[in-house]
């Protein structure tokens, strides 16, 4: 397994982005993953890890690189800003296209607050073949000016699938069944999954009050069954 860090330059600011990328001279798809607030820590490596095990070329950026040092996670949300985020997804896309001449379709996956950023990029970003929310917040709400990321669902052009926990209050159920009523207002291929006694960040490993095992295997055997069938034949 080949894993590494590279820098890329959006709108004037050096953003790193975490790759991982098959060795083997074969067509294969890439998946772009969204962090969560902690930033491209060991959880966010382990995921780009997992899906280069399974031949995936992958890329991780990381978002909060407009940002300085020492700030606190509700410091850098109210610093967010969709358009900026649109810009990072934007270049981490071309950093793994440019470094891989195998490339095919691409997926994009994001958790917690990545997995807003997740929603968003499929919405802007024209040319996804699939994407997966796990438990994405602030999905009803702007980061910025303009339309909110729900309201951005017309430009959803790939099935989307989203996984949540009952208990969890960002995004609350209510919350998903509003996500849920406007894609299907739209006509737009979706799935959501739902795990009782479960709240936020429950594939988070390193975290044992959140982490739910059961729920955790359960999402991601979905998730890589969701991008085999979506990405693959399509490659």
């Amino acid at each position: 397994m080949t894993t590494r860090w590279e820098t890329t330059t959006v709108n004037g600011s050096p953003m790193r982005v975490y790759l991982g990328i098959p060795d083997r001279p074969r067509r294969h798809p890439g998946i772009i993953v969204a962090q969560h607030g902690s930033g491209v820590d060991a959880f966010l490596q382990d995921v780009v890890h997992r899906l280069h095990r399974e031949g995936y070329a992958v890329a991780a950026p990381e978002l909060f690189h407009r940002q300085p040092e020492g700030l606190g996670l509700t410091e850098r949300l109210v610093l967010m800003r969709d358009d900026d985020l649109v810009a990072d997804i934007s270049a981490a896309i071309a950093v793994l296209r440019g470094l891989d001449p195998h490339l095919g379709t691409l997926g994009v996956v994001g958790f917690c607050m990545g997995g807003r950023v997740s929603y968003l990029a499929a919405c802007a970003i024209p040319g996804f073949k699939a994407a997966a929310v796990f438990y994405g917040g602030n999905i009803l709400k702007a980061w910025g000016d303009g339309p909110t990321a729900l309201e951005r669902s017309e430009g959803l052009d790939c099935p989307l699938i989203g996984f949540f926990g009952a208990e969890d209050k960002n995004p609350s159920p209510e919350d998903v069944n509003l996500i849920h009523q406007e894609l299907a207002r739209l006509g737009k291929w979706h799935e959501f999954h739902s795990y009782q006694d479960t709240g936020h960040a429950f594939l988070s490993f390193g975290n044992p009050d959140r982490y739910r095992p059961r729920a955790a295997r359960g999402a991601w055997g979905e998730l890589l069954a969701f991008f085999d069938d979506r990405l693959w034949d399509a490659a």
